[in-house]
C-alpha cells in the first residue's frame, strides 16, 4: 500500500495554509519539497561535521571528507555507475551539461561536426550547445516532435549520420512528460561512433536509472528535484571519457601540482571539482536518495503517473481546456484554457491554494512547435493526493467560469497561443 498520508507527514512545508487554505503543491517538476530527514541532515552536518574537505589533516576535516565521499559513493550506487570516480558533483543539471559542453565540446568538436538535439529539450540542454557550436563551427540539428507528443524516431534515424558527434536528449520532458527511449538512441548513436548525453533531471525522481544498462556516456540530474537540497547536482560520465577531457573550472583541489606558469591536474573525480564544494548539499542528497529508495522509485513513479493520468483525463473534459501529454507519460500535465493566458490561470489557482507553474518552462522551441506562448503545468510527486487532483480540477473549473466570456469567444474562434 502507498501510504501517502504517512509520507506527507515527513514534509514540514506541506502543513502551510496559504490564503487560509491547505497548500496544494503541484510544481514538483520545478523543485520538490524536502523531508525532515534531509533538513535535519543538513543541520547536523553544520552542527557536528563542518570543515573543508580533502585538505585538513585533523579529525574534523577527515570526518567532513568521509561524509562528502560517502555521498559520492551513494550516488554511484543510485545510478548503478561502475564506481564513484565517474560521479562529479555540480550545482545542478545545468552546470553538469555545461561541463560536458565546454570540456568535451570545445576540445573535440570542429567545423562539419553535428550535435543532434530534440525539439523538447530544456534550455539547459540547448543553450550550452549553441555557445559551443558558435565557437567550434559545429552544426546543431534537432529530432522533431510528432503529433502524439513523442519524438519522431524515423526522423532521428534520418538525421543521425557519420557527422554526428553527440546526441543530447532529455530522458523525460519537463513540459510533456514524454518518456524517451534512451537505450534505443544510445545504441543507434554508438553504432555510428557518436556519444550520448542525457538530461535526467525529470527522470531520476520517478524511476530507477541504471547508467550502465542504458549505455549512456553522460547523465545529469539535480538534487532539488528528488527531495534533496538546492545547489547540488550530479554529472555521471564514463571515466575513460572524463580522463581525456580538460578541466572545466580551475582552482583549488582540482590540481596535482601548480607552478607559476603551468599546472597538472588531480585524478578523477576531483579534476572537475574546483574550490570548496557544497558539502552539506552532498550530505543532504545522500539522505534524500535513501529516503526515496526506501519508499521505492517504481512505486513513486506509479503513484505520480496515476495522479497525472486522472488529472489529464478530467481536465480534458472541461470545456476550453486542452492537455498536452502523450498517452503514457510521467507525472507532468501541461494544459491551456482557451482565451486565457497561462499566467492568469495560475494566478486564479494560486488564490485557491493550488500552486502550479505557468510559462514556457525553459522550453521555447517546444512551445513554438506546439503553437503556444505558454502552458499551465501541474506536476505530481510522492506526497500528492487524489484530493489534491480534485482541488486542481475544481480550481480550473472556477477559472473557466470566471473567464467564461474569453473562453467561449476563443472556442468559437480558436487561436493558439
Amino acid at each position: 500500500m502507498f501510504d501517502v498520508d504517512k509520507i506527507r507527514g515527513d514534509f514540514p512545508l506541506l502543513s502551510q495554509s496559504p490564503q487560509g487554505r491547505r497548500l496544494v503543491y503541484l510544481d514538483n517538476a520545478a523543485t520538490t519539497q524536502k523531508p525532515a530527514v534531509v533538513i535535519e541532515a543538513i543541520g547536523r552536518f553544520y552542527e557536528t561535521c563542518n570543515a573543508n574537505v580533502h585538505r585538513g589533516a585533523y579529525a574534523l576535516a577527515e570526518a567532513a571528507t568521509e561524509a562528502y565521499e560517502r555521498a559520492r559513493r551513494r550516488v554511484a550506487r543510485f545510478l548503478h555507475a561502475p564506481g564513484p570516480e565517474g560521479i562529479i558533483f555540480t550545482r545542478n543539471a545545468t552546470e553538469a551539461i555545461n561541463l560536458v559542453a565546454y570540456s568535451w565540446g570545445l576540445s573535440q568538436l570542429k567545423p562539419g561536426d553535428e550535435i543532434l538535439l530534440t525539439e523538447m529539450e530544456h534550455h539547459s540542454n540547448l543553450v550550452p550547445w549553441h555557445l559551443v557550436a558558435a565557437r567550434t563551427g559545429a552544426r546543431i540539428r534537432a529530432v522533431p516532435l510528432r503529433e502524439d507528443y513523442e519524438l519522431d524516431l524515423e526522423a532521428f534515424y534520418r538525421l543521425l549520420s557519420a557527422r554526428t558527434r553527440l546526441v543530447a536528449l532529455v530522458h523525460v520532458s519537463n513540459v510533456l512528460g514524454t518518456i524517451n527511449p534512451v537505450r534505443e538512441f544510445v545504441q543507434a548513436a554508438h553504432d555510428l561512433g557518436a556519444l550520448v548525453l542525457v538530461d535526467g533531471a525529470q527522470a531520476v525522481p520517478h524511476m530507477p536509472v541504471d547508467v550502465q544498462e542504458l549505455g549512456v556516456d553522460f547523465y545529469a540530474f539535480s538534487g532539488h528535484k528528488i527531495c534533496g537540497p538546492t545547489g547540488i547536482g550530479v554529472l555521471y560520465g564514463r571515466p575513460e571519457l572524463l580522463e581525456a577531457m580538460p578541466p572545466f573550472l580551475g582552482g583549488g583541489d582540482m590540481i596535482n601540482e601548480v607552478w607559476v606558469d603551468r599546472s597538472t591536474y588531480a585524478e578523477l573525480p576531483h579534476k572537475f571539482e574546483a574550490g570548496t564544494p557544497h558539502l552539506a548539499g552532498a550530505v543532504g542528497l545522500e539522505v534524500a536518495l535513501d529516503y526515496v529508495e526506501g519508499i521505492g522509485l517504481d512505486r513513486i513513479g506509479a503513484w505520480s503517473r496515476r495522479l497525472a493520468d486522472r488529472a489529464a483525463r478530467e481536465l480534458s473534459s472541461i470545456p476550453g481546456v486542452r492537455v498536452y501529454r502523450p498517452r503514457e507519460g510521467s507525472g507532468v500535465v501541461s494544459f491551456t484554457l482557451a482565451g486565457v493566458h497561462a499566467h492568469d490561470l495560475a494566478t486564479v489557482l494560486d488564490a485557491e491554494g493550488v500552486a502550479i507553474r505557468a510559462g514556457h518552462h525553459c522550453a521555447q522551441p517546444l512551445m513554438r512547435r506546439l503553437g503556444l506562448q505558454a502552458t499551465a503545468r501541474a506536476s505530481f510527486y510522492l506526497y500528492n493526493t487524489e484530493e489534491e487532483v480534485e482541488a486542481l480540477l475544481e480550481a480550473v473549473r472556477k477559472a473557466a467560469r470566471l473567464f467564461a466570456p474569453l473562453v467561449e469567444r476563443a472556442i468559437r474562434s480558436p487561436v493558439q497561443g
